[in-house]
């Protein structure tokens, strides 16, 4: 008879079940997760076994490589993309193991992207030096409010992130403890932007642009490093079936649950790639600086609703825009898409 397996996983152990074509529970164990350990549960049930179901969680890359490499064939399951707990008044590791073999043995397991293990390292490089970013973004914001707050002259990000040049303390020597607090933050955010230069460095000497995402760098304002990370969050893009599927992959399409004409919330807003939102929403700000005819249809649209709209509404065109650039091959046309 046929066996589906479900895994529950945490960090430290993770809690099997093996099910029968009927439904039957044949397998209820809790394993620590030790890549030997965790091959001796299933290795009996092996032959078979039609698949085991493992829920994508912060830590799935190991678990799911080894079973993979052991001949397993692995389900990711898509957490979101289910609803077990709305009814039930118990549930625990080992009803979420059922309950994952359980759809895995009726076909409706909503299954996530295993992403190729040749990529992730990069990728996760790139996730690495987007934290590094919002670090340093985070220390500018904070010494723009203390300039600010103690009356100094407004300071761009630009003039605050130069490196040959001290424009901080002649703003704040005149107290002694406020210019200790601008050279801590000017030396904390001088030398997150050399990790940065040198991540944007090692990256650049190793990892080229596919043929198939050359052309993401006629977007305007759109370079190396974020063509790379749209490149990297994206994967094969004909795993997209069209072209709303990926913006909405994005987190580029409006999030609503209404009924009878009232709002009833706006769930599942976290429900997709976080790294392309932000890659989408950078290009959309570069976009607007460095070509005339997207600031204007920026303007236009600021000017009939309110500048986050019209900093969404631009992304969500990029994303759009990106799909097609990447599943066609072709430059950007920004006649096509603001005519």
């Amino acid at each position: 008879m046929e066996l589906y397996a479900g895994i529950d996983l945490h960090a430290r152990n993770s809690y099997f079940a093996v099910v029968d074509s009927a439904g039957v529970k044949v397998l209820l164990k809790k394993s620590s997760n030790e890549s030997r350990a965790v091959f001796s549960v299933l290795e009996p049930y092996k032959e078979r076994l039609k698949g085991v179901a493992v829920e994508s969680t912060f830590n799935w890359y190991w678990l799911v490589d080894g079973l993979m490499d052991a001949g397993f064939k692995v389900h990711l399951a898509n957490p979101s993309a289910f609803q077990k707990y709305s009814g039930l008044k118990h549930a625990d590791d080992k009803s979420d193991a059922v309950w994952l073999a359980d759809m895995l043995r009726l076909g409706i397991l909503p299954k996530g992207f295993i992403y190729p293990r040749e990529d992730r390292s990069i990728r996760d490089l790139l996730r690495k030096r987007m934290h590094l970013v919002k670090l340093r973004t985070s220390l500018i914001n904070s010494l723009q409010n203390i300039l600010a707050r103690n009356g100094s002259t407004h300071l761009g990000a630009s003039k605050i992130k130069q490196l040959t040049r001290d424009n901080i303390s002649p703003l704040l020597d005149w107290n002694e403890d406020l210019a200790m607090s601008g050279r801590v933050s000017k030396d904390s955010i001088d030398h997150l932007t050399g990790q940065i230069k040198t991540i944007e460095k090692f990256i650049e000497d190793k990892v080229l642009l596919k043929q198939e995402y050359l052309c993401l760098k006629t977007i305007p304002g759109v370079g190396v490093i974020l063509s790379l990370t749209i490149m990297l969050e994206t994967g094969p893009i004909d795993r997209f079936a069209k072209v709303g599927n990926y913006a909405s992959y994005c987190r580029k399409v409006p999030v609503c649950w209404s009924s009878d004409g009232k709002k009833k919330g706006d769930p599942n807003k976290k429900n997709g790639n976080k790294y392309l939102a932000w890659a989408f929403s950078e290009a959309a700000e570069l976009a607007r600086r460095f070509d005339d005819t997207i600031r204007a249809y920026y303007n236009r649209k600021a000017g009939k609703t309110n500048f986050m709209i019209a900093h969404s509404a631009l992304a969500h065109k990029l994303a759009r825009a990106a799909y097609y650039i990447m599943r066609d091959q072709v430059p950007f046309e920004k006649e096509k898409l603001f005519a």
